[in-house]
C-alpha cells in the first residue's frame, strides 16, 4: 500500500491526530491505554480500507472500464452506422420507386429507338441501390457479430458484480475482526480491580523483567510463563472456537491468580486449563511487560523492512536472515512460540485464528519501537509501527517450519503435565518431525547453539 495514499484517508488522520494527542498522557492510565488501541484501531481500519479500494479498482473498475471504454462504443458504432446505412438505403429506395414511375410514363410517349435521359437514370439508381443494400447487409452482419461476442462474456461480466459483493463483504469482515480484537484488548486494561496478590520478589522476577535475567536465574532455555502457557493451550486451547485465543479479555481476578502463580514457580496450574483465554492473556501480558520486545529493539529497522518487500522469495530470505541475528536467548523463545501459533493456525477452520489474526492481536506484543523522550517527530507505536509489525508476524507464523527448522519439543521442562481428565483428550504437545518434510538450510548460521530441546 502506498504510504501517500494511506495518509490521506480521513482514517489515518484521526489516527495520527490521536497519536499526537495521548503522547501528553499518562500511558498507564485508562484514558492513555483507550486513547492508544482507539489510535492503532483507527490505523488499522485506514489500512483495510485502503487495500479494499485496491482490490476494488483491481478486480472490478479496470475490467468494467474496459468494457465501457472499448467493447461497448465499438458496438454502438456499428448500431449507429446499421441505422444511417438502413436510412440511406429506404432513401434509395423512395428515389428508385419515383424514378421508375417517371420512366414508365416517359416510355409510353417516347418517339425514338434510343433511351430516354428518365430510363439512365432508373439505371443509375438502381446500381445505387444495390450498392447500399451491399453496405446494410455488410453493416448488419459487423453490428450482429459485435452482439454475438459480447454475449458469450456475459456470464464473465456478471462475475465482476459477485466479486464486487465479495470483496465488499472481505472488507467489512476483517474491519470486524480487527474491532473484535482490539475492543477485547480495550476491556482487557479497564475496570481491573487491584490484585489480592502482592507483587513480591517473586512475580517481579519474572513479569517484567528481562528475558535474559529471568532465564539465567533459573537455569531455563524457555521462559517459565511462555512455556507453561504453551503446554496449557496445547492441552485444552486449540480448538477454543468462542471469539478466538488471544482476542477475548479473560476475567482480570483468573488473569492476576494465573500470573502470580506462574511468577512465583507453582506447579499447581490444573484449574487455569479449564480457562484458555486467562492462559493466552498471561502469555501476552509477558510478552508486552519485557523491557525489550522478544523480536529486540536492535532489529527493529530490519523486521520493518521486511513489510515493504514484496516479493515472496526476498522477502522470506530477508526474514530468514534477520531471524538468524537475534540474541540466542530471544531466538530459542521465538522459535518456540512461533512454531506453537503455526499448530495453533492450523485448527483455524475451528478457533478462527489465522496468521493473519494471529498477527493481528499477538504481533504488537512482539515487536515495537524504543520510546525517545521527548522526540516531538515519534508516533506511537499504535499509530506506525503495529500496522507493519502485523506485516512482519504473519509470514513468520506461515512459514515457521522454514524459518526454524527442525524437530521440537514443546514439554521442554517436563514440569507442566495437564490433569487426567485433560490428558485423555486427542491433542499432542509435539509435533512432527519437520526435518524429513524440509530441505532448506537451518535460519541461523549456528544452529547447534540455538536448539530447543
Amino acid at each position: 500500500i502506498d504510504n501517500r495514499q494511506l495518509k490521506k484517508l480521513p482514517l489515518m488522520a484521526l489516527s495520527m491526530t490521536m497519536a499526537e494527542s495521548f503522547k501528553e498522557l499518562d500511558t498507564d492510565s485508562s484514558l492513555g491505554k483507550a486513547l492508544e488501541m482507539s489510535c492503532f484501531i483507527q490505523t488499522m481500519l485506514a489500512r483495510i480500507l485502503a487495500e479494499f479500494e485496491m482490490a476494488l479498482e483491481r478486480d472490478v473498475l479496470q475490467p468494467l472500464n474496459k468494457l465501457s471504454e472499448e467493447e461497448l462504443p465499438t458496438i454502438l458504432k456499428h448500431k449507429k452506422n446499421l441505422q444511417k446505412h438502413i436510412s440511406d438505403w429506404n432513401a434509395i429506395k423512395s428515389r428508385l420507386n419515383q424514378a421508375a414511375k417517371n420512366s414508365s410514363n416517359n416510355t409510353s410517349g417516347a418517339a425514338g429507338p434510343g433511351p430516354s435521359s428518365a430510363a439512365i437514370k432508373l439505371e443509375n439508381l438502381k446500381e445505387e441501390e444495390e450498392e447500399m443494400k451491399r453496405r446494410v447487409e455488410q453493416s448488419k452482419d459487423e453490428y450482429m457479430a459485435d452482439l454475438y461476442h459480447f454475449s458469450t462474456k456475459e456470464d464473465s461480466y456478471a462475475k465482476y458484480f459477485i466479486k464486487l459483493m465479495e470483496i465488499q463483504a472481505e472488507y467489512h469482515r476483517k474491519s470486524l475482526e480487527s474491532l473484535d480484537a482490539t475492543l477485547a484488548e480495550v476491556k482487557e486494561t479497564q475496570n481491573q480491580p487491584d490484585s489480592p496478590f502482592p507483587r513480591d520478589a517473586a512475580v517481579v522476577g519474572v513479569y517484567g523483567m528481562p528475558l535474559e535475567t529471568h532465564l539465567k536465574a533459573s537455569g531455563r532455555e524457555i521462559a517459565v510463563p511462555i512455556e507453561a502457557c504453551v503446554m496449557m493451550l496445547l492441552a485444552s486451547g486449540m480448538k477454543e472456537e468462542v471469539g478466538g485465543l488471544f482476542r477475548l479479555a479473560a476475567g482480570a481476578s483468573v488473569l492476576k491468580k494465573l500470573k502470580y502463580s506462574l511468577a512465583c514457580g507453582s506447579g499447581a496450574l490444573g484449574e487455569f486449563y479449564a480457562d484458555p483465554h486467562a492462559v493466552a492473556g498471561a502469555l501476552k501480558c509477558y510478552l508486552r511487560e519485557l523491557p525489550q520486545p522478544l523480536m529486540t529493539f536492535e532489529l527493529y529497522d530490519d523486521w520493518l523492512k521486511t513489510a515493504s518487500i514484496k516479493e515472496p522469495e526476498n522477502r522470506l530470505e530477508h526474514l530468514r536472515d534477520t531471524c538468524s541475528r537475534l540474541p540466542k536467548d530471544n531466538y530459542n523463545n521465538m522459535r518456540y512460540l512461533i512454531r506453537f501459533l503455526a499448530k495453533l493456525a492450523e485448527q483455524q477452520e475451528v478457533n478462527k485464528m489465522t496468521p493473519s489474526n494471529i498477527a493481528i492481536v499477538l504481533g504488537p506484543n512482539l515487536l515495537w519501537p524504543q520510546q525517545t523522550e521527548g522526540c516531538q517527530v515519534q508516533l506511537d507505536m499504535a499509530s506506525v509501527s503495529s500496522i507493519q509489525v502485523v506485516g512482519v508476524v504473519e509470514p513468520l507464523i506461515q512459514n515457521a517450519d522454514i524459518l526454524f527448522p527442525g524437530d521440537i519439543d514443546f514439554d521442554v521442562s517436563g514440569l507442566f503435565t495437564a490433569p487426567s481428565d485433560i490428558k485423555d483428550r486427542d491433542v499432542s504437545a509435539a509435533e512432527e518431525p519437520a526435518s524429513s518434510l524440509l530441505s532448506v538450510e537451518p535460519a541461523s548460521p549456528q544452529p547447534g547453539e540455538r536448539q530447543v530441546v
